[in-house]
């Protein structure tokens, strides 16, 4: 479990690609090293993945498929750097919300607005996911937890403040670029246990 609230970003310094899969080796600080161990779970951009290695500063991951292609992960070059959390652990305390690291789908930021001490950045989510997405509600965006500020059909936006931009990678996105979405769980079985029941009804 995880709870969006991204430690920091870490560089990836190596990538090794083979036929739908890849291994990413990334360069942790020091204190990000403690107690961890190979068979750990770390958010990448949100995405939940495995040590498969651990060499000095230098924590290796590898990514399938599946991964690849649901996540902004394929698309990440040498040198580019990913939020990261490590898992939860029994005692921490939980300031953003619960989430699974498993990104439902990727957004495109359509936006971005700047104003002083603020960062707007507008998101479109596939139509899938729309329903779940509802204004003050919770959503993980490229492992960040983050408060929904507007709802526009299947485009919503979200408000970051400095520290945010300061230890995410949000503080670069651009229109076009793609990011990863966790849906609250618990809205989403909220709405489908609202839309069975309405549909039972109708019948």
């Amino acid at each position: 479990m995880f709870t969006g609230i991204v430690k920091g970003t870490a560089a990836v310094v190596s990538i090794t690609e083979r036929p739908g899969f890849r291994t990413h080796v990334l360069t942790f600080p020091e204190p990000w090293l403690e107690g961890l161990e190979v068979g750990a779970s770390v958010a990448h951009n949100g995405c939940c993945l495995t040590v498969t290695g651990i060499d000095g500063c230098r924590v290796s991951f590898d990514l399938m498929q599946e991964t690849l292609r649901v996540t902004n992960l394929g698309r990440v070059r040498e040198g580019d750097r990913v939020n990261i959390e490590r898992a939860a652990r029994f005692g921490d305390e939980i300031g953003g919300h619960q989430m699974s690291g498993h990104v439902m789908a990727m957004a495109e930021v359509t936006d971005v607005i700047e104003t002083p001490d603020n960062r707007t950045l507008w998101f479109r989510v596939p139509e899938s996911l729309a329903r779940y997405v509802f204004t003050k509600g919770y959503i993980g965006v490229d492992g960040a937890s983050l408060t929904v500020g507007e709802v526009r059909q299947a485009e919503f936006c979200v408000h970051l403040i400095p520290e945010t931009l300061a230890r995410t990678t949000l503080s670069g996105r651009r229109p076009g670029d793609r990011v990863n979405i966790e849906i609250d769980p618990q809205t989403q079985v909220i709405v489908d246990t609202v839309e069975r029941l309405l549909a039972a009804r109708s019948l």
